[in-house]
């Protein structure tokens, strides 16, 4: 199969080029902004013809979440309108597409992990406009599958375990919040996921949720990183309101992965399990 990987050069983007160099049944054709725009449709379709695109892997988006406040405009270009041009390029050339959303389309209100049918109610623009994406793709191609995930990682690129390696070794003491819950994901994982849904027998269109298993909150999850690294650095839990940020970061955010499990086998690895392996990539 002739696979498109948009937004090639993130995280995701990146762990999809390892994986995608150990599937010789498929030919993969990674873009990034530089060589396919997709808020401009025409450029799409003319991409999906010329290489006979069979299945589009969006990995593009504004994932500045802070900035998005200030940016919407910029933030909806990408997150929703561009999502919209993929999904109906993929309806009119027969292709499949799969694309990748976000926790933040809740508003971390709840107590128990969200699933699929869970109402949606985003409290930030960067929410807003990925939900309104996930809208618009279901519209105009609703054989799409659609993967929310959440607090993502890898090697590659800015991310919270990146900075907390980092910051552990520069500073003697960090302060960091306690009371934001959710489950880590870490890409290659999440990449992992992607490929079993491409190479299953059978296809089964709609929402799924993927992160790693288990929950913790960002101060553990800083607490891991650094005993895996060897770092002694003195980790301070604080409340949110003692970090203010422009963007309300949901509280809670645990997805419920029951879906994926059952509709396409995926294997879920523990969130600390997956850790070790990024951290040993990483430090080594």
């Amino acid at each position: 199969m002739n696979i498109l990987i948009t937004g090639a050069n993130g995280q995701l983007g990146n762990e999809m080029r390892i994986l995608g160099a150990q599937q010789s049944q498929h030919k993969l054709f990674y873009t990034d902004v530089e060589d396919l725009d997709i808020t401009n449709k025409s450029a799409i379709y003319d991409y999906v013809s010329n290489h006979d695109i069979e299945l589009i892997v969006n990995c593009a988006a504004f994932t500045a979440v802070d900035r998005a406040e200030n940016e919407e405009p910029l933030a909806r270009l990408l997150n929703a309108l561009a999502v919209l041009n993929l999904g109906e390029v993929a309806t009119e050339k027969g292709a499949k597409i799969i694309h990748i959303s976000t926790d933040y389309v809740f508003d971390g209100k709840a107590y128990t992990p969200y699933r699929e049918i869970d109402c949606p109610n985003p409290a930030s623009a960067y929410g807003r406009t990925k939900l309104e994406g996930e809208q618009l793709l279901m519209q105009a191609c609703p054989a799409a599958v659609i993967i929310r995930t959440a607090w993502l990682y890898s090697e590659f690129g800015n991310n919270f375990v990146k900075t907390m390696l980092r910051l552990g070794r520069e500073r003697d003491s960090l302060n960091v919040v306690f009371d934001q819950i959710g489950s880590p994901t870490y890409a290659l994982d999440l990449a992992q996921a992607i490929m079993t849904i491409i190479n299953a027998d059978k296809w089964i269109a709609g929402v799924y949720h993927f992160t790693n298993e288990g929950v913790c909150s960002w101060y553990d999850f800083t607490k891991a990183i650094h005993q895996l690294a060897g770092i002694e650095c003195n980790v301070t839990p604080i409340r949110s309101e003692q970090y203010p940020t422009p963007t309300e970061r949901p509280h809670y955010s645990v997805l419920d992965k029951a879906k994926i499990k059952e509709d396409y086998g995926v294997a879920v690895p523990h969130w600390y399990e997956a850790l070790q392996r990024c951290v040993s990539k990483l430090t080594n």
